[in-house]
Formats: C-alpha cells, structure tokens, sequence
C-alpha cells in the first residue's frame, strides 16, 4: 500500500450526497468529500455501441465473450459531468480515499472510479458500517487496498445477468409478448409466485365439524375444544391434504349431523378433569436484523413494502442513525454488545441482562463480507425518544424497531409455565367426548418487554390465543355450558406477502437479499405480480411466461439450480474461482458434446415452441384461457346459452376481469363469463347512402361503432390504371386503396347490445358542424378523450354532456365562444388522497387522478405515483419522499431536435 501524505488536500469518494454531507462533518479540515451518485458505468445497449464494434464479438451483448467476456463499459451520458468534477478535484488532491460501501457493488464502484479517474496519486480503500465519528476514526486507522476478488465476483454477476436477459428475453418476445424480459432472479421469484398459485387453483377443500364450550372450575372460566371423541383424536384441518382427502389415521371426521348431535347429547353432562400438565416455559429472543428479516419484520408490523424499507433504511444510514442496512450477517461488533447490555440494564434493570453476552451465528453459510447486523449506530445507542424530533414518521417508526430488536438480542429469555387441560364427558348418547386447553403464563417476561416477532400467515395456525387455565387437579368437576358445533373449510395455502417471499427467497438461497426488495419491485412493473391487500397474485402473462421457461430453460428457473449459481459467486468473491472460466461454462458449456450443454447451445436448439399451447390454460369443457396481445380472454369452441331467455349467443369470446385472480377463475366461474360476455360485434344494419353495413364493437378502448368497407370486386380490379416501368414493361397492377371507414366512439349512456343505426350514423357523421362566426372561422362540436367539446380553429371549448353534441346551436357556441376562456371550469374532482403541508415547498400534497394514472404533487413538482403502490397504501411519508426523489433528479432532459443547416446556394456561373 502506497504511504500516506503528511499534507495537502485529501479527496474522499462516496455514493451518495446524503452520505458525503455526514462523513464531512467527522473528517474536518484538508478533507473534501464527493459523491458519485452510484455508477458512474454501465454495460451500454449493444444498439449504441460504436459501429466498428457492432459485428465483433463484443456487439451481442456489449460483452467480448470470445475474449475473457470482457465487458465494455461506457460513461453514462447523466455522469459524464459527475466525472469530469471528479477529475477535477483529482488534480488538486494529494490522496484519494474510495469510501463507497463494503460490499461486492460499493467494491465494484470503487474500481470503476479507479478505471475512470486514472489517479496518480496515492488510493485507500476505506469502508465502515456505520456513519459516526467512533466509525470514520476506526475506518481511517484500518485502510486497505482494493478488493480484486470481490470486484471479479460483481462483475461476473453483471455479465451473467446481461447474458441470461439477453439471450432469453427475445424467446418471450416472440412467443409470448412484446416488451416482456427474463431475468436470473426475477424470474425465479416470479415462478415462485407462479407455482404458489397453481397450489390453490388445484386445492379442493375439505369440511370438518368440531365443538368448543366454556368450562367453570374454582370460580374461573375457561374456553375449550373438542380433541377427542371415543379416544380417537377430532380431525382438524392439518389432517387432509390439497385434495380434500383425509390423510391422518385412526381420526375421527366429524360432519355436521355427527358434531350437532354430539353437542345436544353433552347438554347437562358432568365434566371432570382427566389430567393436568405443567412444564416451564422458555422463549429466547429473535437475532438482530439482517436485510431479509428486517424487510419481513417491517412488513409484518410496519406494513412497508420491501422496496419502502430499504428506501427508509437508506436515509436512516446514511444520516448516521444505523448501521449498513444491507447485510446477511446476525453478528454484533463487541461495542454493540456493551451497548445494547448497557441500555437494556439502564431501562429495564439489571435482572433484564444475562450475564454472558448472546452470540447470533450467522443462518446463511454465505454471509456478506464483514458485515455486522443492522443496528442503531453509534457505540452507545440513542433511545427512539431521542430521535423523534429528528426523524420523520416512517424514519422513526423503522428506526424504533431497529433499536428494539437490538436491545432485546441481548437481554434474557422470557420465562413462564405452560399448561394442558384435559376434561371429559360421556354423552347422553354414550360417546366419550375428551376437551383440551392450552395457556400459557409469563412469569418474567425478559425481552418480550423491549420486542415480540411477528409471524407471517399460516393455514394450520391454531386461531386460540394463549390463555391462563384455572388452578385445578386431576378429578375436579366442571361445569360445561355454551358447547356448539362449528363447521371448517380447510384452506388453501396462503399466498405470499413481500414478506413470507422473502422468507422463502432466502430459506432457498436463491439471489441476495440485498436486492430481494428491487426484484420484488421489479417482477410487479413488469406487470407479471400485482398486490391484493397485501398478498401478491400472479397475472397470467406470469403463467405463460413460466411455462415457456419451465418447459425449455427448465435449469434456469429451477430452484436448487439458481441457489447454486449464487455459491459460485460467493466462491469468485473468495477468489476460489475466476469469474471469467467460470462464464465460459455457464454460456458455452462443457465444450467436449457431454451432458452440460452452456446457455449459447440451449438457445440455439430450441426448436419449434408452439405458441398458442405456451399462452393457452383450460379452465372448464370447452372453455380455455388465451393469452392474447391485449390482455387474457376466454375462448369458447362451441356457442353459449343465455340462462334466462334460452337464446343461442354467437359469442366465443369473453375478457377476464382485471381484478379476478388466476385461483377464482373457476369452471363455473368461467362459464359465468361466456354465458354473459356481450357480443365481440354485432350487425346494426346497412347506411342507406352508402349502402355499407353498420357494426357495433367492443374495442381496446371501449365500444365503438364502424363501417365495412367491401373489398374491391374484380371489375373494379380489372379496370385498375396500368402504370409502366422505365423500360416500357407494365407494373402488377395496383389493388386500389381501400377508403377508410368512419368510425365513432359510443356515449357513456350506450352500449353495444343496445345502441340503434340511426345512433350509429349520426356518431359515425362527427364531428358535427355548427357554422362559421362573423370572422368565417368554422365551429364544430365532436366528442373527445376528456368529453364532448366545441373547436374553432385551435381555440376549444368544452360543453355539458354528450347528448348536447346533436342538440346544441350555432348561437349557443356563439355565445360560448363570447365569454372569457376559463381553465378548469368543470366541477373540480376531489383528489384521491391528501397528505397535509411538503416540508419543502409548504404547499399541500395530494394524490390526483391524472392522465396516466394517479400523481402526487404539491402544485410544483408532480410524479406519478409508482405501479407496485396503491393509492390506499400510500403513506405521507413515502409522498414527501417520491417528491423529493423527483426534485432531486430535476426536470426531464430532453435532447434537442438536430437542426440541418441550410444549404449553400450554388455559385453563380
């Protein structure tokens, strides 16, 4: 490592402007800190590489894979300005200081800098997990050189992920839709949500009976269920499978007669205890927050989204508040320990503190490289009630749970006694009907009292709280009353929440759960996972899209397979591994013709893929989903019947609702749909002038009424105009064009089944004109996007309803057109949501319904609101946050039109 200069300035590099303003205030005098604001390269579109490039090996991908799979990274055009700041400050500093973060993507930025700035000055690597003075000090005694190994492995990542987009993506282009991509992970996490939701459309539940009551010893009261009936145990939902059959043995399946009858017979019978079961309770506490467990616990408690979480978590750390937030280590640093001992002693007391220090090994064999868990940072922790006037509400309710959990990893197990009732019956029948209860008693809560996990939904989870039981002994009597039967369905497995996704993302190791919330973001705007409430559905597109995948990249969406791919990464970051030999398997394979074939040779023999199988699903007899450009629709092979008049419907087609998820697509329900869908067209007559025949159809973007054109007869063809050729040849003859039939959209108040030829022709006739005012400028009247409206050259009006079109006069326009034009003169919508005063402009946000879909804005600064958030869930927090993320990254550039220069006028001979 180059020595350290004694004087002159020194320039420190970091990501981001929220962390250079809290690292300057530590480093002090002769340090300048600078922010690269992430990347400052990427891998380019292979169609903007340079010409020469674009028929070597490097123009695919914008990698040279016949040469290493050497990258070609290019500037981005937003960071060119960024760099040559950078490389201006460069010239007067004496020593550079990379502090971007530890892990593999701050290593790779660190030398992306370096290949960039060519310094020639003495370069540190300095790296913290935390962004306090204790920290920075710590930092600046412990520099390093850069980390080759886990640069290899970052970029081996990025090359294999442009790889599998790139080669896999335009198979979906084809054979399923337009726009759609791949991606190693994100499809993956897709299939997972895929495969959930095949579970609960192939679920056939089951019923089951039981009986519950309420039990009087000693004067207390207790609740109890039935468990056992003539020694064999009440089956329970547990004890079938998905099918609806019973699977558990010597149970007894009670149905509704069974269960009523019981209950009736148990009326007035004498209750005794059979037995009484004590045993101590332990509970230990939850390890600190790493990145996974810190986005399930904010989801569960908070209701953040993943993406939400790692935004808070963001700002918390680089404002000085915690540690690295991405992380998949448990460890705490032996400070964190003192502190964490330290505060749970001064709050709670010191029976609240083991006397050994707790040490948390690490779940994932993988951890991230010296990485501590999240935490409040600092070596002596500020209490939530310290920063509550510095942080804002989403800060501070993530922050509150950070600290809990960390001081609650440190303090003692709860302690307690649990306790199991049995009790019994003989029924007036003779059956032996057995109840038992379960309760639990804290007698020293330990870390309960700082924090309590949550859990994530489960179809087997016994609804009954813990309870405490009467002190009673085997023999005692009890009174039984309020004992009713109960019937159950038993359920489908829940679907995954961002959360129980998580969970399952990093019990298979698949992908780093560092970029778990950005895949989760990003498998929902690519339209494939939409949230209901909290729990992610999949569209069907996903279905195709999975089957597609499933069926020929079958290793590339396998579970074990891509858990696999990550432990070789984790190998290249080791330097176990080259990243480069390593590539060179994945996309050529074994190269001798063995058993492991690379993904080039996958794709180049695919073979023919049948693309309406791939986006084709059958749902009931003779009913099946079709995937189809503009969304999913029902195809019927046979004609339906309306179920109240008998009549035969022509149609063999119905659209699926947007809202109806995969699972609720039943037989039933889908027969629903065909027996009701309206006609896809249907024949209103013929236009007396013209004589072409009038439709009415529902259309993309609603119903609408159109003319058929008749193709052109063979006369018609026979008398075309023959046109030559230069050298005296004739010219095929031309088709004649085809006139373009007039079209009009339907009013709100009709609809295709409904809508007359009379209606049809005079929508199809607009727009309608009025006449000319006194400067002869002609006034029309049409239906528009946003209404109906009045237009007079660029000048437009808007008007009332739509029936007022074939209603209103020259001189009703006329006066319109009189008075001043007014902005906004229709009733104002009222917004969706409102958010209260920016803390930046002062002005009130609110949520409107715009153009595109739904926006925040302040009356300044406006962006819309993002896909994978609903406007319900939408917090005031998040709204300030998106509208200074779009503050931040200023107004839209937009390149300027190439003007052609004007051509000189020839010489004069």
């Amino acid at each position: 490592m180059p020595t350290k200069a004694k004087t002159g300035k020194k320039l420190v590099i970091v990501e981001s402007p929220a962390k250079s303003k809290t690292i300057a205030k530590y480093l002090g005098e002769g340090f300048v800190v600078e922010a690269s604001i992430g990347h400052i390269r990427d891998l380019p579109q292979p169609s903007d590489l340079p010409a020469e490039l674009k028929k070597t090996s490097v123009g695919k991908f914008a990698v040279d894979v016949e040469n290493g799979f050497k990258p070609y990274y290019v500037v981005s055009a937003d960071k060119k300005k960024k760099v040559a700041e950078l490389k201006a400050q460069l010239k007067d500093a004496d020593e550079l200081y990379l502090a971007t973060d530890g892990d593999r993507e701050g290593e790779a930025i660190a030398w992306h800098l370096l290949e960039v700035l060519k310094p020639k000055v003495p370069v540190f690597r300095m790296t913290f997990g935390e962004i306090t003075k204790e920290a920075i000090q710590r930092a600046m005694e412990n520099l390093r050189e850069l980390d080759t190994d886990l640069v290899d492995a970052q970029e081996t990542r990025r090359v294999l992920d442009r790889l599998y987009g790139y080669e896999i993506s335009p198979v979906l282009w084809r054979k399923v839709a337009r726009g759609l991509s791949a991606g190693r992970v994100q499809s993956v996490v897709t299939r997972l949500v895929v495969d959930r939701e095949r579970e609960r459309m192939a679920f056939k539940s089951a019923s089951y009976w039981d009986l519950s009551g309420s039990f009087t010893a000693a004067g207390e009261s207790f609740k109890a269920k039935l468990s056992a009936v003539d020694a064999q145990r009440v089956a329970s939902g547990r004890d079938f499978n998905d099918d609806g059959a019973l699977t558990g043995r010597n149970v007894a399946h009670l149905n509704a007669d069974s269960a009523q009858s019981l209950a009736a017979a148990l009326e007035g019978a004498t209750f005794a205890v059979r037995s009484m079961e004590t045993k101590p309770y332990t509970r230990r506490p939850a390890a600190p927050f790493t990145t996974s467990t810190l986005q399930q616990e904010a989801g569960r408690k908070l209701r953040f989204s993943s993406k939400s979480t790692m935004q808070v978590a963001q700002r918390l750390y680089e404002n000085g508040y915690i540690t690295y937030m991405r992380t998949d280590s448990s460890a705490l640093s032996d400070e964190a320990v003192t502190a964490a001992r330290r505060q749970a002693s001064e709050l709670y007391g010191p029976e609240y503190v083991p006397q050994a220090k707790r040490v948390y090994a690490n779940k994932s064999a993988n951890a991230q490289e010296a990485h501590e868990a999240i935490r409040p940072a600092g070596d002596s922790f500020r209490t939530p009630a310290q920063v509550a006037s510095q942080l804002s509400g989403d800060e501070f309710r993530l922050y509150e749970l950070i600290w809990k959990r960390t001081v609650a990893s440190q303090m003692a197990d709860a302690k307690g006694s649990t306790a199991t009732i049995k009790l019994g019956a003989v029924a007036s029948d003779g059956r032996d009907a057995e109840f038992s209860a379960s309760g639990t008693v804290i007698t020293f809560p330990g870390f309960l009292a700082a924090y309590e996990e949550g859990k994530d939904e489960s179809r087997d989870e016994d609804s009954d709280d813990a309870r405490r039981l009467p002190n009673v002994a085997k023999g005692d009597s009890l009174t039984g009353k309020d004992i009713v039967a109960s019937g159950h369905e038993t359920s489908p497995p829940p679907r995954y929440t961002e959360a129980s996704l998580t969970a399952e993302l990093e019990k298979k190791g698949i992908g780093r759960p560092s970029t778990y919330a950005s895949t989760i973001s990003t498998v929902q705007d690519r339209g494939y996972v939409r949230k209901q409430g909290s729990a992610l559905v999949p569209s069907w597109i996903a279905f195709s899209v999975i089957r597609l995948l499933e069926q020929h990249f079958s290793d590339y969406v396998d579970y074990e397979f891509t858990a696999d791919m990550e432990m070789d990464l984790d190998r290249i970051a080791k330097g176990e591994q080259a990243g480069a030999s390593w590539l060179k398997h994945f996309y050529f394979g074994d190269g001798d013709g063995g058993q492991e074939p690379g993904l080039l040779s996958i794709v180049n023999n695919l073979g023919e893929i049948d693309a309406r199988e791939i986006n084709s699903v059958p749902i009931a007899e003779g009913i099946t989903l079709r995937v189809g450009k503009f969304g999913p629709y029902l195809e019927s092979s046979a004609a339906t019947v309306d179920p109240e008049t008998g009549e035969v419907i022509e149609a063999v087609r119905a659209n699926v609702p947007e809202d109806l998820a995969p699972d609720e697509l039943t037989a039933e329900k889908a027969v629903e749909l065909m027996n009701t869908a309206a006609p896809e067209e249907r024949v209103l007559g013929n236009d007396p002038h013209t004589g072409h025949q009038v439709v009415a159809k529902n259309g993309r973007y609603g119903a609408y009424v159109t003319e058929v054109i008749p193709e052109p007869t063979a006369e018609q063809l026979a008398n075309a105009p023959v046109e030559y050729y230069k050298n005296g040849k004739p010219k095929p003859p031309k088709k004649p064009v085809k006139a373009k039939p007039r079209t009009g959209s339907l009013f709100k108040s009709m609809t295709v089944e409904s809508v007359t030829l009379d209606e049809a022709l005079a929508l199809m006739s607009l727009p309608r004109v009025l006449g000319e005012d006194a400067e002869g400028n002609v006034i029309t009247v049409q239906n528009g996007r946003f209404g109906p409206y009045l237009k007079k050259g660029t000048d437009s009006r808007s008007i009332g309803t739509e029936e007022e079109i074939f209603t209103i006069t020259l001189e009703q326009a006329l006066e319109i057109y009189s008075q001043p034009k007014q902005r906004g003169a229709r009733a104002a919508v009222p917004p969706l949501a409102e958010f209260g005063p920016d803390p930046v402009s002062e002005k009130n946000i609110v949520v409107k319904e715009g153009r595109f879909g739904p926006y925040i804005t302040d009356g300044v600064t406006n962006i819309t609101v993002p896909r994978s958030t609903s406007v319900e869930e939408l917090t005031r927090e998040q709204a300030i946050e998106l509208l200074a993320d779009k503050r931040a990254r200023g107004p839209v550039k937009r390149t300027p039109a190439r003007k052609t220069p004007a051509r000189k006028a020839a010489a004069k001979k």
